[in-house]
């Protein structure tokens, strides 16, 4: 008889008398199941391994387990063999020893603990001997006219990681084997899921094969099948299939929705097809379909590169006028876009239209236009801009601030710039060093001397004034400016 008979015979004699339990439970060697598959390299440390699993597996049954069902095989798996720094791998095959004792079947839960685990390490050689393993030893739940619900996300998964790897043929082989285990037809999902495979790597032919097997199977693609198909036609430079595809999707019934226009819109400008890509945006809307913000930054990103920043800026208030425009778009592009190539005014126009609407800008969207009208030397609507930015609580960063407080003090503005400050400092504006410089230096040129030592004492206050002698510095200088008033 051989050994591994009567460790088996031993452990099924435990399992008869596991109503009394016993002080040390007797474990079946695996060292013939582990034997042929284990990669380890010589033979003395397999050995070790096998000893060491036999341990870990033997202190586990001490603590008054004696029948091994599959509840307690997955809590052995996640509590001690999952983390186990040397023996983890072997998980495998000790759910293949498992299933050879006596009285011992596996369920759909070991199932999907052994089939998570060979995908999370990457150990898909070994996945498709599980698959067949599920199909000839279907779980428990399937005893019965139905099947076992929680198969078809074990072959989901699997399908997944066999595309994702571009093992092509073990995916087609888990599809068919997962069709003739569930009940009725596979899910779109799962189509989907080869399709894309095959359309990431570039081989459209064999994408479009499955969606014919799809088709002769008698089950509807849905919009995700459709934008897949699209996406690779797009990708190749095909917008003529593309094209076709979406007219086909619309025939079946199929009702096109963000991403399908995203996706073709971005496909034709990226062909350089510009009118054929505005034309499908203004369909878009037409058919009702929703405006994302993606949609917006494709078509300001597409004209822009185009040199048509009018014609966005034009189409992005069309669209808001119609009540299109999604209310979480950021036209900090379209602003930066605008003002890069000196149409600065045009920016201002289109922020006002949009913040009157609702459509809050970003602080970065400000300060940008900002910097745009002081380069176009706009600075009273740069100055207006940042009060109504102070108003609505946008604080500036303190770089932008003191450039403006220069321009307005250089314009003999210097009161109203401070005026400004005070108002910024009280929204959470920290006053730095350099806008005090600004100010005492327009002042002093304006010959302000009352107000421009107010600032050198709140500037000394706040210890911003390093020593005596650059106190002396600004109080002289006020002293000695043109026109002093005070």
């Amino acid at each position: 008889m051989s050994s591994r008979t009567v460790a088996v015979r031993s452990l099924s004699e435990i399992r008869h008398h596991h109503r009394t339990p016993l002080p040390s439970p007797h474990l079946p060697d695996i060292s013939s199941s582990l034997s042929a598959l284990t990669p380890i390299t010589t033979a003395a440390a397999a050995q070790t391994h096998i000893t060491q699993l036999n341990t870990l597996l033997r202190s586990f049954l001490k603590n008054g387990i004696v029948a091994i069902t599959p509840k307690e095989l997955l809590h052995f798996f996640k509590s001690r063999l999952r983390h186990h720094p040397t023996l983890s791998h072997l998980d495998f095959h000790l759910f293949r020893y498992a299933a050879a004792l006596d009285s011992f079947r596996h369920d759909h839960t070991t199932f999907e603990y052994m089939a998570r685990s060979l995908i999370s390490t990457n150990r898909l050689d070994s996945l498709p001997s599980l698959l067949e393993f599920v199909s000839s030893n279907p779980c428990p739940c399937s005893d019965g006219i139905f099947s076992c619900p929680r198969i078809e996300p074990i072959f989901r998964a699997s399908i997944g990681s066999f595309c994702r790897s571009g093992r092509f043929d073990n995916a087609h082989h888990a599809f068919d084997i997962m069709t003739r285990l569930i009940d009725g037809k596979p899910n779109a999902a799962l189509y989907n899921i080869v399709i894309h495979g095959y359309v990431k790597i570039g081989k459209l032919d064999k994408g479009f094969d499955f969606y014919k097997r799809m088709l002769n199977d008698r089950v509807k693609p849905d919009a995700v099948t459709f934008n897949i198909l699209i996406s690779g036609h797009c990708r190749n430079k095909k917008f003529e299939l593309a094209l076709e595809v979406f007219k086909e999707m619309k025939e079946k019934g199929c009702v096109p929705n963000v991403i399908s226009f995203n996706t073709l819109i971005k496909g034709f400008f990226q062909g350089g097809k510009v009118a054929q890509a505005v034309e499908m945006a203004h369909e878009m809307t037409e058919l009702g379909c929703e405006f994302s913000s993606v949609t917006c930054e494709i078509l300001v990103n597409g004209l822009g590169r185009k040199g048509k920043i009018i014609e966005a800026a034009d189409l992005m208030i069309g669209f808001l006028r119609r009540g299109v425009l999604p209310k979480v778009f950021d036209y900090f592009v379209l602003v930066e876009m605008l003002c890069i190539e000196g149409k600065a005014d045009r920016a201002l126009e289109l922020m006002d239209e949009l913040w009157g609407k609702g459509y809050k800008p970003s602080l970065i969207s400000c300060t940008t236009l900002i910097e745009g009208l002081r380069r176009n030397r706009r600075i009273e609507k740069s100055v207006d801009l940042m009060r109504r930015m102070l108003d609505e609580g946008i604080v500036p960063d303190s770089v932008t601030f003191s450039c403006l407080l220069d321009d307005m003090c250089g314009g003999g503005g210097a009161v109203e710039a401070n005026k400004m400050r005070l108002v910024a400092l009280k929204k959470g504006l920290v006053t730095d060093g350099v806008m005090y410089r600004i100010l005492i230096s327009g002042y002093t040129r304006e010959g302000r001397r009352k107000e421009g030592e107010a600032v050198v004492d709140e500037m000394l206050d706040r210890g911003f004034v390093p020593d005596i002698a650059t106190y002396n510095m600004f109080m002289d200088g006020l002293a000695k400016s043109k026109g002093c008033r005070g």
